[in-house]
């Protein structure tokens, strides 16, 4: 949609929900300025065809084709302001499932990757599989005569 007041717009620009908020704006300014524009034309009709019905017609003739003609102004007028309506729930809409649902999919794909890392982590004094660490060895100490590396290894295993 253009016009000289505002942006041409195109879907790739809708991505931020500001700009979906303005474009509905936008979309219920042209569609309450059409339905008012059909509001006018509706009311001269009525009152022109009341205040002079054409001589032929008797009175019944005359208020049914009235509504013949005045009819479709009113149902025009009531679709616009529909429209007008209806663009509070594409604005809702487009924010829920473009922003709102896509971030809270995030955030909880977010958190069950956190508590996964966390149960894969390992706790404190568990092995990632669960099991305890193993205690760890005690060396014995270095015999006083020194002894050879050897036999220190012997002696620990």
């Amino acid at each position: 949609m253009s016009n000289s007041t505002g942006p041409e717009w195109s879907g790739d620009m809708l991505d931020r929900p500001e700009m979906v908020e303005a474009f509905a704006a936008q979309l219920r300014r042209a569609l309450a300025a059409h339905a008012d524009y059909v509001a006018h034309i509706r009311r001269d009709a009525e009152a022109m065809w009341a205040e002079n019905p054409p001589p032929e017609y008797s009175t019944f003739e005359a208020w049914w084709r009235h509504g013949k003609v005045t009819k479709p102004f009113a149902e025009i007028q009531e679709h616009l302001e529909k429209a007008a309506k209806l663009t509070f729930r594409l604005e809702a809409r487009y924010r829920k499932n473009r922003h709102v649902i896509p971030e809270k999919r995030q955030a909880a794909a977010q958190a069950k990757q956190e508590a996964a890392a966390l149960s894969r982590g390992q706790a404190p004094g568990r092995l990632s599989d669960g099991q305890p660490y193993p205690k760890p060895r005690t060396t014995p100490a270095p015999a006083e005569d020194g002894g050879s590396f050897m036999d220190m290894v012997h002696r620990s295993a």
